[in-house]
């Protein structure tokens, strides 16, 4: 019996969720533009989504017929490249951009600095030359360390084997509850020359078993179903594991364990999901910024050096959205700071703090 489990793509949705770009602070090139062009509300949550799965996706940056630089993510399995451990951008790249029916590759680009080439069928078909001093595909990484630049999946090795534990668990459970609902039977003593139905007796409401010709009669009884508590309770401590492993509670897994909590409690119990939305905002925020220093590169027409974007900062929503009694505290706290600091808390910092736009002019 095929079982699944959807444990693992929990642990990925409940970071993705709460990962939402808000825009780029000091834009001075304007690239928030270019992402605004390129349906961003869809590119950011498909990079970050495809990033968490495979630990890192790429965004190929192309042109339209008027030159103007375009988007597309591409899955960590139909990409890679050479990585600058600087930059964090690539020196080579190749990427799948279309497969056939069978899943083998049609149309395919190999990107190197000032140059792209696309290759159809294995052969090359076309030559781009641009002003990017980059291949224009560019990684976006989850969690990249000195060893694993490329990043880690959100779907560690021990998340799969906890999932597969689960799985056992599932078939057991299975096959214990079909004896469950079709209790096992016996009979003892009865005559080597009787006729049994064993079908019969299967799926009969009432069926009658005489006396044999000296008056002796079996005996019929009923094996004690297996209770299914074992099995619950496995699963249980199965989803404390994983929760533990993937910073979620035991209710984002589906046992229920109390009634709806505050803001400040949800806030509490993810403590450890809020560190790992973090430390993910900034890896990607580092991607983000990258294509979109290439983009103006090819929108320009100019070559720009990288540290001309040092200022501009990826500013993302709270990963955690208030509400009125967290909005309510936080009002106090920015009356009182600005009360000891004149100004302190403007409406950009408002703004980080609780997501809300101000209406003022």
């Amino acid at each position: 019996m095929a079982a699944s489990l959807g444990w693992c793509a929990k642990a990925v949705d409940s970071v993705a969720d709460r990962i939402a770009f808000d825009r780029f602070r000091n834009d001075d090139f304007a690239i928030g533009e270019i992402y605004r062009l390129n349906n961003s509300d869809i590119l950011f949550d498909d990079a970050i989504l495809s990033g968490l799965i495979t630990s890192c996706s790429f965004i190929y940056i192309g042109w339209d017929d008027t030159n103007y630089p375009t988007f597309q993510v591409i899955d960590g399995g139909s990409a890679t490249g050479i990585i600058d451990p600087v930059t964090k951008m690539l020196t080579e790249g190749y990427a799948v951009l279309e497969r056939d029916e069978h899943d083998k590759p049609v149309l395919e680009a190999y990107f190197r600095p000032y140059q792209t080439d696309y290759y159809v069928n294995g052969r090359l078909s076309q030559q781009f030359t641009h002003n990017a001093p980059f291949a224009l595909l560019v990684p976006i990484i989850n969690r990249p360390d000195a060893k694993r630049p490329f990043g880690h999946s959100r779907i560690s090795r021990s998340c799969m084997n906890i999932t597969q534990d689960v799985l056992r668990t599932f078939r057991r459970m299975n096959v214990c509850s079909e004896f469950y609902s079709f209790p096992q039977k016996y009979i003892l003593g009865l005559s080597p020359t009787a006729k049994f139905n064993k079908r019969a007796a299967t799926i009969s409401s009432f069926f009658a078993i005489s006396a044999d010709d000296r008056g002796e009669k079996p005996t019929v009884g009923q094996f004690s179903a297996q209770s299914m508590s074992p099995f619950v309770e496995a699963l249980k401590a199965y989803a404390s594991i994983f929760a533990g492993e993937t910073g979620l509670t035991i209710d984002d897994l589906g046992f229920t364990t109390a009634n709806p909590a505050s803001y400040d409690a949800i806030r509490a119990s993810h403590e450890q999901l809020r560190l790992t939305a973090r430390k993910a905002q900034r890896t990607f925020g580092v991607g983000f910024l990258n294509a979109g220093y290439l983009a103006a590169c090819i929108r320009d027409g100019i070559e720009y050096d990288r540290r001309a974007f040092a200022d501009t900062v990826p500013e993302w929503l709270p990963i955690f959205e208030p509400d009125s009694a967290a909005l309510g505290a936080a009002g106090d706290a920015i009356l009182k700071i600005n009360q000891a600091v004149p100004d302190f808390m403007g409406a950009d910092n408002i703004h980080r703090m609780t997501g809300l736009e101000s209406d003022a002019q």
